[in-house]
């Protein structure tokens, strides 16, 4: 689904008419996040957020797993597979699964690290302590109160925040802030601070450690690609967000294509966007995500062979401050 632009303003009568409904989604949310969770015999970092759709939760994965890794940890990613008809657990395999499998995510993560896909959590993270685990790296798991963390991380879109502040379907909130806030360690704010201020100021309150990140293109694309005018595309939870990076990175776009989250791209939208980059002389560009998400259906092919891709990686400001206190959780 697309955000309602009314998550995003201050007042709005739909927010309002949807907030008894967003009081009872809410109070659910947080007896579920208020359980203690399920011990499973090896530590459990979390990677969350605050609302629905994106806000650099995987890149951020990938980063700290790449961190553990050269720390000299095993670690394996632990993700639900949104998207993928596999229940799990099952270890994720990059060659041959596909999105449609496991989801895009975990594709993706795939690649950084030993990958198990399990919508029963706790049951994941036993499959990868039994694999020899020394970390379980949770992507996305704030509000799942089944398995117990031992160092979470909420990532924030600095420009968005967390819209009007009110709880699904009123407004972006998976749960109330406060009680998102208080299953925290430490906050990671991507790019511009603009729109965060009331939760960052309700973190200050509560003495998180708020750290700050930036999406980084990778050069190498980058330089092949500048020369190029693009058809960009994107199906993910925020496209501005790969939008300004693109065009950040001196990319010129003449046209931009907005999807849904998750969106699972047909054989008509890939005519499509094939037949207008050839008639307007384009160059196909898309996320690795939406990328991995095209891979192994026969009907998007051609569209797939067609289209570039721009990676992107996370870097975080204050990377020695995070490597400490992960240090310190992992040592607990």
């Amino acid at each position: 689904m697309r955000d309602p632009a009314f998550w995003w303003r201050e007042k709005s009568l739909s927010a309002a008419l949807l907030s008894p409904v967003g009081a009872c989604y809410g109070a659910a949310a947080a007896r579920r996040m208020q359980r203690a969770g399920d011990r499973t015999g090896v530590p459990v970092v979390c990677v969350g957020n605050f609302t629905l759709g994106g806000a650099g939760k995987t890149p951020t994965v990938i980063a700290l797993a790449k961190k553990l890794i050269a720390a000299g940890e095993k670690v394996f990613c632990l993700s639900r597979g949104y998207g993928g008809r596999i229940a799990g657990p099952k270890q994720v395999d990059a060659h041959s699964d596909t999105a449609a499998d496991v989801g895009d995510e975990a594709l993706l993560l795939a690649h950084a690290a030993p990958t198990i896909v399990s919508r029963d959590r706790v049951a994941g993270a036993h499959m990868a302590r039994a694999r020899g685990a020394t970390v379980v790296l949770m992507d996305d798991g704030l509000q799942n109160g089944a398995i117990a963390k031992d160092f979470t991380i909420a990532v924030i879109d600095g420009k968005r925040g967390i819209g009007n502040g009110r709880v699904f379907p009123a407004g972006p909130l998976r749960a109330p802030i406060d009680t998102q806030l208080t299953r925290c360690d430490a906050l990671l704010v991507v790019a511009e601070s603009g729109g965060a201020h009331a939760v960052l100021a309700a973190a200050q309150a509560r003495a998180l450690p708020i750290l700050h990140g930036r999406l980084v293109a990778d050069s190498a694309a980058v330089t092949a690609l500048k020369p190029r005018r693009v058809l960009a595309f994107a199906g993910i939870g925020d496209p501005e967000k790969f939008f300004a990076t693109v065009a950040a990175a001196g990319i010129a776009i003449a046209v931009r294509r907005r999807f849904p989250d998750h969106y699972r791209y047909t054989a008509e939208d890939a005519a499509e966007l094939v037949m207008q980059a050839e008639a307007d002389a384009l160059t196909l560009l898309t996320t690795e995500k939406d990328h991995v998400r095209m891979t192994g259906d026969p009907a998007l092919a051609a569209l797939c062979s067609r289209t570039h891709t721009l990676p992107v990686s996370m870097v975080i400001e204050e990377a020695r401050e995070l490597q400490q206190r992960l240090s310190a959780a992992l040592k607990r």
